[in-house]
């Protein structure tokens, strides 16, 4: 079982498609730092995703120290961001993550990372949802305003997932 470190941005598309419980159907776990879960979940989704199977983790002093620093040189990144960097880093667990700031930080460091994308592939793959619901949820999410999904890739899911006619 791979463990995945979410940002908020993957866990908040999810939430727009009606995905986020599907997400704990798959076979991998999903934590997010504490701080980010203190800060951006807590008092939204954060109770929900962590009756569900979401693992809160706490960084180490080396990790926050880690954080620190990506803080400072990567101006563009929040402090949740650097804290998931951080753990994901440090612990060799992949990245999910939708932010293009924490992409490219997560390809420069040579970190494993995938996006939203991704995680509909693998409910594709596992076959935890039916391909009407995740097209459905893969519509909604691509057509509200602040997605900044690549749409050719978008689109190419969608025909792949488009319900057979009856």
């Amino acid at each position: 079982m791979s463990i995945l470190v979410s940002d908020t941005s993957v866990l908040i598309d999810l939430e727009r498609g009606s995905l986020l419980e599907p997400l704990f159907g798959l076979s991998h776990a999903f934590v997010v730092p504490d701080i980010l879960y203190q800060r951006e979940l807590a008092n939204n989704i954060g109770p929900d995703l962590m009756q569900r199977g979401l693992r809160v983790e706490a960084l180490s002093p080396t990790e926050v120290g880690r954080a620190t620093v990506m803080a400072r040189a990567r101006a563009a990144l929040s402090v949740p961001d650097t804290f998931a960097f951080a753990l994901a880093e440090s612990r060799t667990w992949t990245l999910l993550t939708g932010d293009g700031a924490l992409r490219t930080a997560a390809t420069q460091a040579g970190l494993t990372h995938h996006g939203v994308l991704w995680v509909i592939d693998e409910m594709e793959r596992e076959a935890v949802l039916d391909n009407g619901r995740l097209h459905a949820g893969l519509t909604t999410i691509s057509t509200h305003p602040r997605c900044r999904l690549p749409s050719d890739e978008v689109q190419a899911r969608l025909g792949r997932l488009m319900p057979s006619q009856p």
